[in-house]
């Protein structure tokens, strides 16, 4: 096994349920793909065999494993998420061994997600947003009007990063739940820090 004492260390600084988790996706990793070496990306672990294959994570209540090419893959189970997520990776928040798929199945996704870096293909280029179509709602505006220094990095942000924020605000569902949420933004925005920063 080529593995990386950086992910040793991560994953005994994890929380206690969450180790079995990342133990348990590791060996299925390894045990599809031999050859497949370990890194650290982003501060979280990262399996990479001719360019990323997979990675995992893990946070204060769940885990999260995903893989890097999950939008051309197959899926013939119909598990991956892909755009509809609900945390990050593709098997939404793993808070035990239960929650992943069987290991039968994990090890073939893990085998055509090795064949297509094998293959040498790639993903297909996103295609480039208009950042006028970008509809800023009203108690956005007035509170980053409020606060010069948000304001200023906020229009300095990129497309992408603008875009994150006001989706995540306007898919809160309650209103105190968007305010919080516009608050943290501000907050944020304020730091320089854009909507998935503590992914990264």
């Amino acid at each position: 096994m080529h593995t990386d004492p950086r992910v040793d260390a991560y994953i005994a600084k994890a929380q206690p349920f969450a180790q079995p988790i990342l133990m348990h996706i590791r060996k299925l990793v390894h045990k599809a793909c031999p050859d497949i070496s370990e890194t650290m990306k982003w501060s979280f672990p990262h399996f990479e065999y001719k360019g990323v294959v997979c990675s995992m994570a893990a946070f204060k209540q769940h885990c999260a494993f995903g893989f890097w090419k999950s939008a051309i893959m197959q899926d013939p189970q119909k598990i991956l998420q892909v755009k509809d997520r609900g945390a990050m990776g593709n098997f939404d928040r793993l808070t035990s061994i239960k929650d992943i798929p069987a290991d039968k199945i994990m090890l073939a996704y893990i085998k055509e997600a090795v064949l297509l870096n094998e293959q040498q293909v790639k993903l297909p280029s996103r295609p480039k947003s208009d950042p006028a179509s970008l509809v800023i709602p009203e108690d956005v505006v007035k509170a980053l009007k409020k606060n010069a220094k948000a304001r200023k990095v906020f229009e300095a942000f990129p497309y992408s990063h603008k875009k994150e924020y006001i989706s995540w605000i306007t898919e809160a569902k309650t209103a105190p739940t968007r305010e919080k949420r516009i608050a943290t933004m501000l907050e944020w925005v304020a730091e320089g820090k854009h909507r998935n920063w503590k992914h990264m």
